[in-house]
C-alpha cells in the first residue's frame, strides 16, 4: 500500500476532553449514523451521561442543538467530561468476531489529530462517493459544541509495521467490552521522544480514508467557517489553532488483521422489473451462473471468485453468479467506458454503472438519493426482504480490497457509496477534541 502524495500529512497528539475510564462502557455509542429510534432509546437509558444524548439530542429544529449545547457545558462543569492531563497519541485495540467469522480479530490503531486540507492537496484522499445527505445536522452540532465527538478512520502505509514498536507500550487506560461483545482498549502514548518520533514517521505519509467521509468534509467546513469568524471578530489564530484540525483513528493499511467487509444492494420500488431480461443483458458483460441458492450459499460462491463479480437473487431463491468475462469491453461501454480504467475492477462500479444505471434505469441521481436502493451488511437479511416482497433483486458483492482502494485514490478517483465496510465502526465518547480558534495544539 504505496502512496505518492505531493505534500505529507500533519498529524499531532490529541488534548482532549473525555470522560472516566470506568463511565466508558455505560457512555460510549455507535456513530450516529449507525444508530436507529431503537436503539437511541436504549443508549439514552442506559446512561444519563450516554454520549448519544449530545450526538444524537432529543427536541425539534434548533432546539435540539441547543440541549446538546448546553448539555456538552454542563457535563464539563459537572466534570463528567474533563481536559485529560497532557498531550498524548492513544494506541487503540478492537477484539471482535467478524461477521460469519469464528476467531477473534484484534484490529489496532491510534487515535490523533489530522490538520484538516482540502481533497485537492491529495493528502488526505477520498476513495468513494458520498450520499447526498446533508451535512448540516452534523454542521449545526459542531457549532453548539465547539467540539469533535466521533473520529474519522484513515489509513497509512506502513509496510514493516515500524509504527508499532512507537505506540505499543503507552500507559494503560481503558479495557472494556460493549454490549455487541467488542473488546476495547486504550493506551496513552506521553513520553515527548516517543511522541516527536510518531509525528515525524507520519510526516512521510499521508491518509486515505477509510470511515467518515462525511465526517471529513464537516471538519474542513466547520474550520473555514471557525476561521472566518475569529477574524471578524479579531481574534488571534494560527494553522496550530485547533479548529484546523480533525480527530481521527489512524490505522496501518498493509496489516492482516485490516478486513473490508462487503455491503450488498436491494432494490426496490421499481416501476418494472424482470428477471429474465436482467440476466439476458447481464450476459454482455458477465459470466452467468443460474442456480437455486440461499443468500448464504451465494454469498459463499461469490467470494470463492478471484475476478470481480456480483451475486442476485430474487425471491424464491432464483438466483445467479455474474462473474465479469474476460473478453468484456468495457471500455466500449456506454456508462462503464467514460470511467477511469482504474474503476473496471470494482465490482460496485460494475454492479453501480453496468447493471444499476444501464440496465434497471437506476440513474445515478435516484442512487445517491437511495430512491430505489436500501444497503445492508447481512445478506440473509436482505433476503428476507426479499421474501416479504419488499424488495425486487438483491445484489450481493465482495469486500473491496485495500490495493483497490489506494489505486482508485491514487488515481483521483472515487467508487459509489459504500463499496466499503470497515468493521468493527469506531465508537463515539471515547474521547472529544474541541474547536476553538484561539486554543493552539501542542
Amino acid at each position: 500500500m504505496i502512496f505518492e502524495p505531493t505534500i505529507m500529512a500533519d498529524i499531532a497528539p490529541l488534548w482532549p476532553l473525555r470522560y472516566d475510564a470506568a463511565l466508558l462502557p455505560e457512555v460510549v455509542a455507535p456513530p450516529y449514523d449507525a444508530i436507529d429510534p431503537k436503539l437511541r432509546r436504549e443508549l439514552g437509558q442506559r446512561h444519563p451521561h450516554n454520549v448519544v444524548h449530545i450526538d444524537l439530542p432529543e427536541g425539534e429544529g434548533d432546539r435540539k442543538y441547543e440541549r446538546a449545547q448546553g448539555l456538552f457545558a454542563e457535563w464539563q462543569e459537572m466534570g463528567v467530561v474533563v481536559r485529560d492531563e497532557a498531550p498524548a497519541y492513544w494506541r487503540y485495540a478492537q477484539t471482535y468476531i467478524p461477521p460469519l467469522g469464528v476467531a477473534p480479530i484484534t484490529r489496532k490503531g491510534f487515535l490523533a489529530l489530522v490538520r484538516a486540507v482540502p481533497f485537492s492537496e491529495r493528502v488526505v484522499l477520498p476513495h468513494r462517493r458520498t450520499l447526498s445527505r446533508s451535512n448540516s445536522c452534523r454542521m449545526q452540532l459542531a457549532r453548539a459544541t465547539r467540539a469533535a465527538l466521533s473520529p474519522q478512520f484513515m489509513l497509512y502505509s506502513d509496510p514493516d509495521c515500524r509504527l508499532d514498536n512507537l505506540l505499543d507500550g503507552g500507559e494503560a487506560f481503558a479495557d472494556f467490552q460493549t454490549v455487541d461483545g467488542i473488546r476495547h482498549q486504550l493506551w496513552r502514548v506521553t513520553a515527548p521522544a516517543t511522541m516527536a518520533a510518531i509525528t515525524a514517521a507520519m510526516a512521510n505519509r499521508n491518509l486515505l480514508i477509510a470511515d467518515g467521509h462525511h465526517g471529513y468534509e464537516t471538519a474542513l467546513a466547520i474550520g473555514d467557517e471557525f476561521e472566518s469568524e475569529a477574524r471578524i471578530r479579531e481574534l488571534p489564530t494560527s494553522l496550530r489553532s485547533e479548529h484546523r484540525y480533525t480527530y481521527a483513528l489512524l490505522a496501518n493499511g498493509d496489516a492482516p488483521e485490516l478486513v473490508v467487509h462487503p455491503t450488498h444492494r436491494l432494490v426496490h420500488s421499481l416501476p418494472k422489473f424482470n428477471w429474465k431480461e436482467l440476466v439476458t443483458q447481464a450476459r454482455v458483460l458477465f459470466d452467468v451462473t443460474l442456480m437455486t441458492a440461499d443468500a448464504k450459499a451465494l454469498a459463499a460462491r461469490l467470494a470463492a471468485e478471484s475476478r470481480p463479480a456480483i451475486g442476485a437473487m430474487i425471491k424464491g431463491g432464483t438466483a445467479a453468479l455474474l462473474v465479469l468475462r474476460p473478453d468484456a469491453d468495457l471500455v466500449g461501454h456506454p456508462v462503464l467506458g467514460l470511467r477511469h480504467a482504474v474503476l473496471h475492477d470494482s465490482s460496485a462500479v460494475l454492479l453501480h454503472d453496468g447493471l444499476l444505471e444501464y440496465v434497471l434505469g437506476i440513474t445515478p441521481e435516484a442512487q445517491a438519493t437511495e430512491a430505489n436502493l436500501a444497503y445492508m451488511q447481512d445478506a440473509s437479511y436482505g433476503a428476507a426482504l426479499l421474501e416479504s416482497a419488499v424488495g425486487q433483486v438483491l445484489f450481493l458483492l465482495n469486500g473491496t480490497t485495500i490495493a483497490a482502494i489506494q489505486r482508485v485514490a491514487d488515481a483521483g478517483e472515487v467508487m459509489p457509496p459504500k463499496s466499503t465496510f470497515f468493521y468493527p465502526k469506531v465508537p463515539t465518547g471515547l474521547c472529544f477534541h474541541t474547536l476553538y480558534p484561539d486554543r493552539l495544539i501542542s
